[in-house]
């Protein structure tokens, strides 16, 4: 081409180039322009310290779910339900990053260390409750809402005396003193009483061997029934399901409430039938009975809702009652989300995990041949009971049992076929069962027979070191564009639990400097 013909056509193709670098860098000020603005309306009306704007923050932990979590109960929801597979979970619309999850002491967390990141916004040991790297007291968001006027709420259907309840509402050194975490909770500590309303399981803890006043014998080391304590501090205290639902769904309550539904960790939802709350119902009714408490006042509340046995049923590798987990936890994030839309004030809620538990793979190679690219999420819908139920029911048949051929017909009928909905089980199945004295060994060969025709892997019965999502929603555009701001992407744990107290103008470490002791009081 002669030059002077590309030089006619050269203004012609810079001319392009620059309004392209025009539109683009046009497009990048707007950006910049908006989050300005943001930053300008939250100093200008006080918003970073959020004193003058009534809000409530609903914190969901979901213990022990990895992303794997989420693309398992999808598909097996659409497969259960016979829906299309563009038809997704009620989490999948609010996913706006993830988060990296180790403690200070492993890249591996536990749940005491990886609550504490959230409660405290800092990095701490394995076992950890609400204590620093030190093992000093460290100030929770909890705490220092309620010292700041907000009504408080922890939902669990572990022990509310477990790890993840007991970093927002305890200090001690170590999970395992689950004792002295109960005293705390019903206010026998340097601050009194932060929480005002407690729905979980973990009755035992809260009396000792000796006494049978609330059902069967408590576990406590001491004498001490801090069940009778806290009625006689002004506690209404709830012990059964039929009392829980006679409250009017949170609308017919007294503060403070303790509501403890079962002695150690409820029943996974496959297990309970219609015998215990699902989690959906155990936030409706918190979330009900906090905005009644705080119609008239220019607090919200914060409630931290718990998926607590998801984990433990990635701890069992059992497939069947982690996804029926995970669907009641998502269910429970949706009520959460219809609650924010009705109500007036503005409310932030945020789902987040602690660590993935069991290194849970969608997909399974079973011998040497190459793999098909397929799992099996029909084998999953026919179970009926998890492998932790069933290694129970089987363990209290067998305990005076010695005819191997009734053994045989139990196992095949009432475990692998109604209880698993097993029915091509081989001889050498039944054998393995039938012939293992120790429970821990059945119940992992009842998992492994079900994973394995499902076609899903696990690598560990323990936690993982994986990243986990993070998910919010607000009800107010202000509140929206804050999270996508601050919370998009990729972060460390901590970081989730700065962005709620500085949302709600929380000041940490005042709390932490009123907290009395340096040690916890049994060491």
């Amino acid at each position: 081409m002669a030059e002077t013909e590309l030089s006619k056509l050269l203004p012609s193709l810079n001319s392009a180039k620059s309004r392209r670098i025009g539109k683009y860098w046009i497009f990048i000020s707007l950006i910049a322009i908006v989050i300005g603005a943001i930053h300008i309306f939250d100093q200008l009306l006080g918003l970073d310290n959020r004193s003058a704007v009534k809000k409530n923050v609903i914190f969901f932990i979901s213990d022990g779910m990895g992303p794997g979590s989420l693309s398992l109960a999808r598909s097996y929801m659409q497969n259960k339900e016979g829906r299309n597979f563009d038809e997704v979970l009620n989490l999948d619309y609010h996913l706006v990053g993830s988060s990296r999850t180790r403690s200070s002491s492993s890249l591996i967390t536990d749940s005491a260390a990886g609550a504490t990141a959230f409660s405290c916004g800092m990095k701490t040991y394995n076992g950890a409750i609400g204590v620093d790297s030190n093992a000093e007291a460290c100030g929770t968001i909890l705490e220092t809402a309620k010292l700041a006027g907000f009504m408080t709420g922890l939902v669990v259907r572990s022990k509310i005396t477990d790890a993840t309840p007991a970093a927002f509402s305890a200090h001690v050194e170590s999970r395992s003193h689950e004792d002295v975490i109960a005293t705390h909770q019903i206010g026998d500590y340097s601050l009194g009483r932060m929480v005002d309303l407690m729905i979980g399981g973990g009755r035992a803890n809260f009396y000792c061997a000796a006494d049978t006043t609330y059902g069967n014998h408590g576990i406590r080391k001491d004498n001490r029934n801090l069940i009778d304590e806290a009625l006689a501090d002004g506690w209404q205290y709830v012990g059964d399901y039929a009392e829980f639902k006679h409250l009017g769904n949170g609308r017919n309550i007294s503060f403070p409430l303790l509501a403890l539904l079962s002695d150690f960790d409820m029943p996974f939802v496959l297990d309970q039938g219609y015998e215990l709350p699902t989690l959906e119902e155990q936030a409706i009714f918190a979330m009900n009975a906090l905005s009644e408490a705080t119609k008239d006042s220019d607090r919200g509340f914060f409630l931290m809702i718990e998926g607590s046995r998801i984990d433990h049923a990635s701890h069992a590798n059992d497939p069947a009652a982690h996804v029926e987990e995970v669907l009641d936890f998502d269910s429970a994030f949706q009520a959460a989300v219809n609650f924010a839309d009705r109500t007036s004030v503005e409310t932030l809620i945020i789902s987040t995990s602690d660590h993935e538990t069991g290194g849970l793979a969608i997909g399974r190679q079973i011998g040497d041949d190459y793999p098909e690219y397929v799992w099996k999420p029909e084998v999953l819908a026919r179970v009926r009971h998890s492998t932790q139920y069933l290694t129970q029911k089987l363990t209290t048949r067998f305990s005076n049992e010695t005819d191997v051929d009734v053994m045989k017909s139990y196992v095949k009928e009432e475990i692998f076929e109604k209880g698993l909905g097993i029915k091509d089980y081989d001889d050498a199945e039944v054998e393995a069962i039938i012939n293992e004295n120790d429970a821990m060994v059945v119940f992992a060969r009842l998992s492994d027979m079900l994973s394995r025709r499902a076609l899903i892997g696990w690598s560990t019965s323990g936690h993982t070191a994986v990243d986990v999502n993070v998910y919010a929603y607000s009800n107010k555009v202000s509140s929206w564009m804050r999270v996508k701001q601050y919370l998009m992407g990729n972060q460390e744990n901590t970081g989730i639990g700065g962005y709620v107290a500085n949302y709600l103008g929380l000041d940490l470490q005042k709390t932490t400097n009123l907290l009395a002791y340096r040690t916890p009081p049994e060491s």
